[in-house]
């Protein structure tokens, strides 16, 4: 039963890889293209203040959200793993679906609120899914991994590319990561993010149809980070070297 299980892993493994370091599509590019131009616009000053306060506001939640996070047995199946992090997904689908839903049916003023709101779901839910595979969350490089795997589900594809190629080999990785939290790219981060989730956001600040779009929405995004996040955990498991060693040929192969 175990071997079943770890060879279909394996396989949700490969094409969750093949995604991740697929280039962009045509639809991708365009939308980059729009999204720089409209961020060229925007006054460096503007864009130094964003990326201060999502810094803070994360910072805030990576160094507090362990204090409640509970802790899991570390000494059991990966197929157990796997079902405890869905059941924690689909809680945190349903928490966000409701405040997305609230903060939708307020108009704009609300609508913004959902911003810092949603971030932190994200985040708690990211600390509770590494406590579920055995991660020591008080770990500042199990944090580091936590914000990459952020960046994982919210990037555009070229970033997201490079970012899952830094965590393939992520115990040799970790020798290279900045020290302090404060070297971290705060400005690529929150742009990344911005700029991804913009678009689906904007329709949840219209009157009327604010609060069922702010619902989905948040649901679908939940449902992506947490996929993200339980497949960011397998890799790292030893079973699954051989996803390491398709990833180095793929380098080899584009220099």
């Amino acid at each position: 039963m175990k071997r079943y299980y770890d060879q279909k892993v394996l396989q949700e493994l490969k094409l969750w890889q093949y995604r991740m370091l697929a280039g962009p599509s045509f639809f991708d590019r365009l939308s980059k293209r729009f999204q720089n131009k409209v961020n060229s616009f925007i006054p460096e000053k503007i864009h130094e203040a964003i990326t201060v306060t999502i810094k803070q506001m994360i910072r805030g939640v990576l160094y507090g959200a362990n204090i409640t996070t509970p802790k899991f047995k570390k000494d059991v199946s990966l197929q157990v793993k796997d079902a405890l992090a869905e059941e924690k997904i689909r809680l945190y689908q349903k928490t966000a679906a409701a405040e997305g839903g609230i903060t939708g049916a307020g108009g704009i003023l609300l609508g913004l609120a959902d911003f810092p709101l949603l971030i932190g779901i994200k985040l708690k839910l990211l600390f509770e899914l590494a406590a579920i595979y055995g991660y020591n969350q008080n770990d500042y490089k199990e944090r580091l991994y936590i914000l990459y795997i952020f960046q994982l589900a919210f990037s555009s594809a070229q970033h997201r590319k490079n970012i899952y190629q830094r965590m393939v080999n992520w115990e040799e990785q970790q020798q290279y990561l900045p020290e302090d939290i404060h070297q971290f790219n705060w400005r690529s981060f929150q742009q990344e993010y911005r700029d991804y989730i913009d678009v689906a956001k904007m329709a949840q600040l219209v009157p009327v149809i604010g609060a069922p779009v702010g619902a989905i929405v948040n649901y679908r995004l939940i449902r992506k980070l947490g996929k993200t996040a339980i497949n960011a955990y397998r890799m790292r498991s030893p079973a699954f070297d051989v996803l390491k060693n398709t990833s180095e040929s793929r380098k080899e192969e584009e220099r």
